[in-house]
């Protein structure tokens, strides 16, 4: 793949509407870059607006899975997207949009495609999901887990992988992809290597796996606090023509924000073999700095939870979803105000490193995002860092596993950690630091 910056002005087949500004494809699908004003009224920042991606279609992220000599094997593809920064990444068996798979595009069919559509194995994981609400505007997929029995050949581009590789691959930086990480946090407990037993924080995630260990609060509670937070919090997030956004300004065949921080919008031109379709243009969200995302963990009765938030984010679905502990780019809070900076976020950048589960940087979606990347951690602690705040709950690992059950709980960036928590609790060693997060 060759990936070449372009000015929006020169992306073919897309137009800026000449009364809204907005971005779309000629064709009508595939999705547009809007405005969204978002009002939240006793706030530190009590307002703004920005551009959104709005891509109203619901896409499939699907793995197959079946078992070699009773050990799960996935069913991966090695793909490569426009927005990745080091190239081709480890991706589900289907990651296609509806505009992808039903072909608007003119090109060749998606392969393993009916195998989800129509699925003639066990369907271990069928769950619609969110994406960023910082820049999605109600994005969601179809996560999905099928397996099957018999037979599938592995086409060109794709291999089948023990499902204990594909975890332990989760500590390489930008390897695999954001799409798999999600699909992979869907999917049920079912072995996929020996748990650990040595007494370590691997054996204990193991053991906060298993859904007859204890919890700090139970699930209803949970449940409960979170419809709470969901029926009192003020959000009021609405689409606005492109033009109207303000402090943003389009210049230099880009969209940036006029202090330079949070993200632009971008054009890319695309060249590349083995996919739908050959070239294409199109614009993408490119964001300024690394994010920081991390769940502070703590052991509770020997049980592992972590504090998950519940964060607020204008482009979500029910307006609040779980999120990590601490999810930010900080570059972004430099000149908002004090009360505006995240929680925790001191605590997360000088954790002292024999505290660091993992900590590995991975990239996100690299269809809509060029070159987004996060510094994702496990930090384990032995205090409440937080005791009776509102927004923050200690959850236990099972209860997350529970949660991934439905839609609309955990978010992108809390799948993506429950996904390498996972990979900690395997019998072979465990993910190390990476030397591209130290």
């Amino acid at each position: 793949m060759r990936v070449t910056r372009l000015p929006l002005e020169e992306l073919a087949g897309w137009r800026a509407d000449p009364v809204t500004g907005d971005l779309r494809h000629v064709s009508g699908g595939f999705f547009t870059v809007e405005g969204l004003d978002v009002r939240r009224p006793g706030w530190a920042v009590p307002g703004w607006s920005q551009p959104i991606i709005n891509q109203p279609e619901a896409g499939i992220l699907g793995i197959l899975l079946r078992r070699v000599a009773g050990e799960p094997h996935l069913l991966m593809q090695a793909k490569n997207e426009p927005g990745n920064p080091g190239g081709v990444q480890l991706s589900p068996t289907v990651q296609a949009t509806r505009s992808n798979y039903t072909r608007l595009h003119r090109g060749r069919a998606v392969p393993y495609l009916e195998l989800f559509r129509r699925p003639r194995g066990r369907v271990l994981a069928d769950v619609r999901q969110s994406e960023q609400g910082a820049w999605f505007f109600r994005k969601r997929n179809r996560n999905m887990v099928v397996e099957v029995s018999e037979h599938v050949e592995a086409a060109e581009g794709f291999r089948w992988l023990p499902l204990r590789r594909v975890r332990e691959l989760l500590s390489a930086p930008d390897l695999v992809n954001m799409d798999a990480r999600t699909v992979l946090a869907c999917l049920p407990v079912l072995g996929g290597g020996e748990p650990r037993s040595d007494g370590g924080f691997g054996a204990a995630v193991a053991r906060s796996r298993d859904p007859r260990a204890g919890a700090r609060h139970g699930l209803p509670e949970l449940l409960s606090w979170l419809s709470g937070v969901r029926s009192t919090v003020e959000v009021h997030a609405r689409p606005v023509p492109l033009a109207q956004v303000r402090h943003w300004r389009r210049s230099d065949g880009r969209i940036a924000h006029e202090s330079g921080r949070f993200f632009e919008v971008i054009g890319v031109g695309v060249e590349a073999r083995g996919r739908e379709v050959a070239s294409w243009t199109q614009p993408m969200i490119a964001p300024v700095g690394t994010g920081v995302v991390a769940f502070l963990v703590r052991r509770i009765g020997g049980v592992v939870h972590a504090l998950a938030h519940a964060r607020v984010e204008p482009g979500y679905t029910d307006v609040v979803e779980l999120a990590p502990t601490v999810q930010c780019t900080p570059g972004n809070y430099d000149r908002l105000p004090a009360a505006a900076r995240p929680p925790l976020l001191a605590e997360v950048l000088t954790a002292p490193a024999g505290r660091v589960r993992f900590d590995t940087v991975l990239s996100e979606e690299g269809g809509r995002f060029y070159h987004a990347r996060n510094r994702y951690q496990v930090i384990e602690v032995d205090e409440n860092p937080l005791p009776g705040h509102p927004a923050f709950r200690w959850i236990a690992l099972h209860q997350l596993d529970e949660l991934l059950r439905h839609s609309y709980y955990l978010n992108v960036q809390a799948r993506t950690l429950n996904a390498c928590l996972h990979a900690l609790a395997l019998g072979s060693r465990e993910p190390a630091v990476s030397a591209a997060a130290r």
